[in-house]
């Protein structure tokens, strides 16, 4: 689209702390834990810093044989070393492929194995406790970020290797490759290339352009995730303080809130409704959040409400963008105080003028409605080159120009986008799962998670999740529910034991699989 054409130069990953500490270098990354790579840096760091430390590891990475366009998988223990690890890599040329912490060992050696020979960086404690013997077959070398193992290389090894000069690679050359969420299945491996994550830069900071003030920037987002990426540069090219948190445990949150006292604070939509808790905390640790930010998924409207409500500011905002791994943010909207907690959250907003486009193609032939939902579908610049190892499955979704996005929904007389369910999701007669989960949200403040799936007689059941594990109040939910679709008596959950993505997205298909094998006592 125009606007993500224009000067588009790609993002530039190997240099972006580089330019970063050239226009602020004494700005900061506070971290909640210390990076596997360089401990000594302890939990602070200024841009320069971590702009030597990028340069020094990917001069490793050179002497341990990586050369331009070579990919390096990274598979290690959850830490931020996990993003400076794909800009290490692409300092140098690599193509850095991302692999979540979360993902269980056998998958990733399959996914090692479909990149074909890569190096691999990770841990002894991934060695030892996740990964199989045959990753080493897969692997052309296997490099350590921490720990020892025989049959790997220790990057601590090769410090003070000659410092190697960046490598620039064209900006249309694989940059990044990461995972989708698997929520059906096997990840697919998703190749970004510069000028494809620039492209989808441009509706991100179009979307920040309100935020004057240098606020400290609080993220919990996956630290494989491509969103990561263009927040990163967003916030360390305008000088922002950076916060990155590995952990979204609510209390753990709010002593590094009531410390720092972020003014921009981005999530995951799970990681929010967590954080609903700390509205209550005496620390008041949102209290100077002005900007929320959350991508990924529609939020819930009661998180949204009360994440507005714990600000002190006069009219803080809370931005919600709808996109997806493959294509980045598509759609937007912004909410404010005047918008309740019984508001609807499907409506996910509008495309970016210039920047993306958005249509709804009809299922059955009839006209699309909010109870004849269509398939979504959008163009943008953003959208990823390819499935590494598989151009047939990426094929499927294109539709002249068009990227199916997977999910179904409709578009009001003004133009809105509404999100109902994600299509393999969608249960035939129910109407959207979704917007009755909201509804449940916004009647129950006792629910911390409530996901409706099939069972394997296609009736919807509630899985359900209260606060502190306390037992669901049957009467209350009775109340709740006498408007919505019939549903199969609720079923109660810890959230810890819900099967989750990377994002913390429900894995709504195993979870139904589960359940199922519950209800069997398989």
């Amino acid at each position: 689209m125009l606007l993500q054409r224009v000067g588009n130069r790609g993002i530039r990953l190997g240099t972006l702390f580089d330019r970063a500490a050239a226009r602020h270098p004494g700005n900061v990354v506070v971290l909640d834990h210390e990076l596997d790579l360089a401990p000594r840096l302890g939990s602070r760091a200024t841009v320069t810093e971590i702009a030597d430390l990028v340069d020094d590891f990917a001069s490793r990475l050179w002497a341990a044989g990586v050369r331009p366009a070579d990919r390096v998988v990274v598979y290690k223990t959850n830490s931020f070393d996990i993003t400076l690890l794909a800009c290490v890599a692409a300092r140098i040329g690599a193509v850095p492929v991302l692999l979540s912490p979360t993902l269980d060992g056998a998958t990733v050696s399959e996914l090692v194995r479909r990149v074909d020979r890569p190096y691999l960086v990770t841990d002894q404690a991934k060695l030892e406790s996740e990964l199989p013997a045959a990753v080493f077959g897969h692997a052309r070398r296997v490099l350590l970020a921490a720990g020892d193992h025989p049959e790997a290389q220790r990057l601590a090894d090769l410090a003070g290797a000659p410092r190697v000069a960046p490598v620039r690679m064209s900006a249309h050359h694989p940059t990044l490759i990461t995972h989708t969420s698997g929520t059906t299945g096997i990840p697919k491996l998703a190749v970004h290339t510069g000028w494809t994550l620039q492209a989808r830069y441009r509706p991100q900071a179009a979307a920040t352009a309100l935020v004057r003030k240098r606020r400290p920037v609080a993220v919990h987002v996956s630290f494989v995730h491509s969103r990561l990426f263009t927040a990163l540069a967003i916030a360390m090219l305008r000088g922002f303080p950076l916060v990155m948190l590995a952990d979204d445990d609510p209390e753990h949150v709010a002593g590094i809130f009531a410390r720092v006292r972020p003014g921009v604070v981005e999530a995951h939509p799970n990681t929010f409704m967590r954080w609903e808790r700390l509205i209550d905390d005496p620390r008041r640790p949102l209290a100077d959040v002005k900007y929320f930010s959350s991508t990924f998924d529609a939020i819930h409207p009661r998180t949204v409400h009360r994440m507005l409500r714990a600000s002190r500011h006069r009219a803080p905002v809370f931005a919600q963008l709808y996109g997806q791994s493959e294509a980045g943010p598509v759609v937007g909207r912004i909410f404010t105080r005047r918008r309740g907690k019984d508001a609807d959250g499907r409506c996910v907003g509008h495309a970016f003028p210039g920047m993306t486009g958005v249509r709804v193609v009809s299922r059955d032939g009839q006209p699309v409605s909010e109870s004849s939902p269509g398939y979504i579908e959008v163009r943008t610049d953003g959208r990823v080159l390819t499935y590494l190892g598989e151009p047939e499955r990426y094929a499927k979704q294109e539709h002249d120009q068009w990227w199916r996005m997977g999910d179904v929904g409709y578009r009001s007389r003004w133009g809105c986008l509404h999100l109902l369910d994600r299509e393999v999701d969608v249960i035939p007669g129910f109407g959207s799962t979704l917007a009755a989960e909201d509804a449940l949200f916004s009647r129950l403040d006792e629910l911390v998670e409530v996901i409706i799936v099939p069972d394997p007689d296609g009736k919807p059941v509630p899985v359900v999740c209260t606060r502190d594990n306390a037992p669901l109040d049957m009467a209350a939910w009775s109340r709740a529910t006498a408007s919505l679709p019939a549903m199969a008596e609720p079923v109660q959950w810890r959230q810890a034991d819900l099967p989750q993505t990377a994002t913390t997205k429900i894995k709504r298909l195993e979870l139904a699989k589960a359940l199922g094998s519950r209800n069997r006592g398989l």
